[in-house]
């Protein structure tokens, strides 16, 4: 069972990183979103520092929710999906490598890069660690709850704003207790409950965002 699970994410990534604009295009609107702020908001470095996480969550949130419309898509168009269907191997644990997949190509860049627009915003280095694990425990979620969503619509031509309208209102949980960790960094106040609500939604989603997934996927594909 490895090995279509490591050919799957290989697959992906190779594709993902041959369509350099499939993953470039989110990475490069979550740094202008944030680099454009500290132009709009002048050289106030307390309202920046006091709005920052907010910028952050939001344009990260934004600009994943950017790249998750395509991620069964393409793959129904070229027949692709129907062999994931027909496969063997579970289709949960499928779409747990396509999620995962999806993760590193376009979530992992947004965290590496999001030190370096936290200097930006004058993030302290609390407030700077803060931010990467809030990402690394939040973009998962993200990510899981905008499967489900793709593959409702993966059947459906020209959705526009559907996805964003399905999923969006599941994304307010990760982007209060994010946001609220980095403040409570800012403030030199104990973090620990906020890592550990973000660790419980991120087990909660996991455990069952792959089986909703699955159906949704079923479901999408026969319409």
């Amino acid at each position: 069972m490895l090995n279509p699970i490591l050919t799957l994410i290989q697959h992906d990534i190779l594709v993902t990183v041959r369509q350099a604009f499939s993953w470039l295009t989110p990475l490069l609107f979550f740094v202008l979103v944030v680099c454009l702020f500290p132009l709009a908001l002048g050289p106030d470095t307390e309202t920046l520092t006091r709005i920052a996480p907010a910028i952050i969550w939001v344009a990260a949130l934004l600009a994943i929710l950017m790249s998750l419309g395509n991620i069964f898509r393409n793959d129904a168009h070229e027949g692709y999906l129907d062999l994931l269907l027909l496969s063997p191997t579970p289709l949960t644990l499928l779409v747990f490598c396509k999620v995962f997949s999806h993760w590193l190509t376009h979530c992992l860049p947004l965290i590496l890069v999001s030190p370096l627009l936290g200097l930006i915003l004058n993030l302290n280095s609390a407030e700077e660690l803060t931010l990467v694990i809030t990402l690394l425990l939040g973009t998962p979620v993200l990510c899981l709850i905008g499967a489900i969503g793709a593959a409702l619509i993966v059947g459906i031509r020209s959705h526009g704003l559907l996805l964003p309208i399905l999923i969006m209102p599941l994304y307010i949980p990760v982007l209060i207790f994010s946001t609220s960790a980095m403040i409570a960094a800012n403030h030199h106040q104990p973090l620990s409950a906020y890592f550990a609500i973000l660790g419980a939604i991120a087990l909660f989603t996991l455990v069952f965002a792959p089986f909703l997934t699955s159906a949704a996927l079923r479901i999408g594909v026969n319409q």
